[in-house]
């Protein structure tokens, strides 16, 4: 078999180059000239005998050959990153760092629970935890950011393992206006109040649904949005694990809606690379199944 005669730093700095918007941006990303960059853009194309990139207006843009080779060459990028990352697992025996992208909505005792299991294991190993919101935890996966999630979404090429269910209770404080109807509630009542919701923390922007755009509270906090609903400046759909006490108590209440009082929104966990798995981050993902399952 021939020897490739185009490295992987040519095919990184073409994908810096398309995910960056130009050769200037790539070359800040890169710590690069920007000359040295286009000279590695060019002599790729060159050792291909193809052309990959065309300059429209100030910008550059793939070709159509150019779009099916980026395709290929990140997933051999993405491969040759994980070769690298296995041999540090080898040579180390457990990772330096597990990194663990949370999604808001799992309970907080489990993952508590969890993390006081497995820190006897930790030693010299730091922990990364992240919480998310809807997509975010979808973003520390692509972005490298993360080992490990739980997450309501399972991106595009990766696999979840089901985690736990979770279950939403439409809910507002018990002096808020739409309980003082006294009846059954439909959505052309709520749309006449503020609706508390959770902003997405990632890039998607797939903020949960909303009754009324104009009457919408929304925070990037869940403790934040349970505070607001528990003050009555609004109502919303809280996690059913989260509120139990504060329902016993009538510090909440559960709205009398006609349709949609509960919901259920299933969690997955998803490794970044579920070839490559570092004992410490397959350590904490047995222990998660395993607190979650005996909850």
């Amino acid at each position: 078999m021939k020897s490739p005669r185009v490295s992987l730093d040519q095919w990184h700095t073409l994908q810096a180059v398309i995910d960056y918007g130009g050769y200037a941006q790539a070359a800040e990303h890169l710590h690069r000239s920007q000359s040295t960059v286009s000279y590695a853009v060019n002599q790729l194309q060159h050792l291909l005998g193809i052309q990959i990139l065309e300059i429209k207006g100030r910008k550059a843009v793939l070709t159509d050959a150019g779009q099916i080779l980026l395709q290929r060459s990140r997933q051999l990028v993405s491969d040759a990153s994980a070769i690298e990352q296995q041999a540090k697992h080898l040579n180390m025996g457990w990772e330096a760092e597990v990194r663990l992208a949370a999604e808001a909505a799992y309970p907080t005792q489990c993952l508590m629970n969890a993390l006081k299991q497995f820190e006897p294991y930790t030693k010299n190993t730091r922990i990364r935890l992240q919480e998310v919101v809807l997509s975010g935890a979808e973003d520390a996966l692509l972005n490298g950011h993360a080992d490990l999630i739980i997450t309501a979404y399972i991106p595009q090429g990766f696999v979840g393992e089901d985690l736990i269910e979770v279950e939403f209770v439409a809910v507002a404080h018990p002096d808020h206006p739409l309980h003082q109807l006294g009846r059954q509630l439909t959505t052309h009542d709520l749309s006449r109040e503020t609706h508390v919701i959770l902003s997405d923390s990632g890039q998607k922007g797939i903020d949960s649904g909303w009754i009324s755009d104009s009457r919408r509270w929304t925070t990037s906090s869940p403790d934040t949005a349970h505070e607001l609903i528990s003050n009555g400046l609004g109502f919303g759909w809280l996690p059913a694990h989260g509120i139990q006490q504060q329902l016993q108590s009538n510090e909440l209440k559960e709205l009398p809606l006609d349709i949609g009082k509960r919901h259920s929104a299933k969690l997955y966990l998803v490794y970044a690379d579920g070839t490559q798995v570092g004992p410490g981050t397959q350590k904490l993902a047995e222990i998660l199944k395993k607190v979650t399952l005996d909850q």
